[in-house]
Order: structure tokens, then sequence, then C-alpha cells
């Protein structure tokens, strides 16, 4: 589902480096169990003009009845433009499903072990 910038005024700049919440104009309810919404950034607006969801990915929790707002970042180097109705993000409808954690001392050896950023596929 498109999110637009629901905004009074003609346009909203935004700073490099800056960041700007949008409203979406809309308001949901998820009725399907087990189901989230989860906000992405527009392909376009991020490569070609930097401009990025500013939280990664943003979620919609099925409890949640306000309305939509997206967090724009302005990665880039200028400022950057957003006009009323423009396309700002994209909610899509996923499964998550709640992970229950236990304590532990210690965890089960893998052949991974421990190595993180830059460890994964590397001989």
């Amino acid at each position: 589902v498109d999110l637009r910038a629901c905004i009074e005024e003609d346009s909203v700049e935004i700073e490099a480096g800056g960041r700007y919440t949008f409203p979406a104009g809309i308001a949901i309810e998820i009725t399907s169990p087990g189901i989230a919404g989860f906000v992405y950034s527009r392909s376009g607006l991020g490569t070609k003009d930097g401009l990025t969801v500013s939280q990664g990915v943003g979620v919609i929790d099925p409890d949640y009845r306000g309305e939509i707002k997206v967090s724009l970042l302005n990665t880039s180097g200028e400022k950057r433009r957003i006009e009323r109705g423009q396309r700002i993000a994209q909610l899509v409808f996923m499964p998550y499903c709640h992970a229950r954690l236990t304590p532990s001392e210690e965890l089960s050896d893998t052949t991974r072990g421990a190595g993180g950023f830059g460890h994964t596929g590397k001989k």
C-alpha cells in the first residue's frame, strides 16, 4: 500500500541530514491474527533522492489505532522537497511471531561461532 504525504502545505523541505515526520492521512485496524504492518522506504526516494524511513523499518502493531506517520531522513547532501500527496513510503502486511526467550549461561557451538559482521560465507 502506498503511503502519501498528507500535509496541509503545498510542500515540505527537508534539510540535508534532517528528518521530518509526515502524516499519512490514514488509520487502519489489522484484524488478522499474527499480522502486522511494516513501513518501508520507496526505492526511488532512497536511491535517487537519499530519503529513507528514518528508523529503517516502521512497525505498525495490530493494536495501534492512530494515524500512520512516516518519518523520513534526508541522507543526501542537499535539501529535498516532498509535495502534498507524494508517495513517500510503502506499507506491507506480513506475519510476525513473538519469540519466547530463555535465559542461559551458555550457548551451543556452531561452525560460525561468534563471528559477526563480515564473517558470513567466508571460508
